[in-house]
């Protein structure tokens, strides 16, 4: 239960569900009710295949590319500091005319569910934690996704415009330290690896 809590946290942060409710309802505005919920349906079955695939494969996959832990960390950390900070400082998420039939699939789903940042942490939080509790916080992560987007139209109301832009932000500054964290966790494995 532990490592699942540790493990759901990190991926909580980088799903950001509630931050992308604004993208997530200028991409249905134009959809029926009945539509929307077969549409968040497609997009969890989506994000949940694709996040399994990494925490099922991530290791051999790295242990393919000759790629270490303490590699992937550093790597990982970067990236999830970058994507973080490209969030924190943009006025927006790039919105695209998308085909009605696939918008749960892509872009809803796939990336916006489970986009880099949730890859990333999938594969890094499986070294850390085991494969059976970050496959249990995935799939809670985007089973709550789903329920968060089922009631899109009255949370975004709720937490208005600007509510909706200070929990995005917030988010994304705790993924930006977490980012931090594993390149640290990363490079002091290097250190020691190197004096040990």
């Amino acid at each position: 239960m532990h490592d699942f809590i540790l493990a759901f946290i990190p991926l909580f942060v980088a799903v950001d569900a509630v931050g992308s409710l604004p993208v997530l309802l200028g991409l249905i505005q134009n959809v029926d009710q009945q539509r929307r919920r077969r549409v968040v349906i497609q997009s969890m079955f989506t994000a949940l295949s694709v996040a399994a695939i990494f925490v099922l494969a991530g290791r051999p996959l790295l242990r393919l590319l000759g790629v270490t832990a303490s590699d992937f960390m550093i790597a990982g950390g970067t990236l999830l500091f970058v994507l973080s900070l490209n969030d924190l400082l943009a006025p927006g998420k790039a919105r695209h005319k998308v085909d009605i039939d696939t918008l749960g699939a892509v872009p809803i789903g796939v990336p916006l569910i489970t986009g880099p940042a949730v890859l990333t942490t999938c594969m890094l939080l499986v070294d850390q934690y085991g494969m059976a509790p970050t496959l249990l916080a995935a799939v809670v992560n985007v089973l709550l996704a789903g329920a968060i987007f089922l009631g899109a139209t009255p949370i975004a109301r709720l937490l208005g415009g600007p509510g909706t832009k200070v929990i995005s932000k917030i988010a994304n500054l705790l993924l930006a330290a977490i980012g931090v964290m594993l390149i640290r966790k990363g490079l002091l494995t290097v250190i020691q690896q190197f004096h040990g």
